[in-house]
């Protein structure tokens, strides 16, 4: 099992402290693969981009304008986290109550 996400997100820190089994795979550092996601995008849409974060804040028009694709590839931090991946590729995106539920 995968968690992608930031070593220094509270959120991130709970999902693996609840799910010990799963490595982190820090998007600011080591990235995202293009294949997870652009399945991620085409399972979550809209809702992968996270704008509600200081990086999207940060960004200008231009760059809030790309595809979603092109934007998580330059800007790997504005992706909502984490986005756990499982053993049978099945995705999660976020740590809510179903998230939760799902993989405990």
């Amino acid at each position: 099992m995968k968690l992608y996400g930031l070593k220094n997100c509270d959120t991130c820190r709970k999902a693996l402290k609840a799910l010990p089994q799963a490595q982190l795979v820090d998007v600011r550092a080591d990235g995202v693969g293009a294949d997870v996601l652009a399945r991620a995008l085409a399972q979550f849409g809209d809702a992968l981009v996270n704008t509600r974060s200081t990086t999207w804040r940060a960004l200008d028009e231009a760059a809030r304008a790309q595809p979603p694709l092109a934007l998580l590839q330059a800007h790997p931090s504005v992706m909502k986290r984490p986005l756990i991946e499982t053993a049978d590729g099945t995705l999660y995106l976020g740590w809510g109550k179903a998230e939760q539920a799902a993989l405990a």
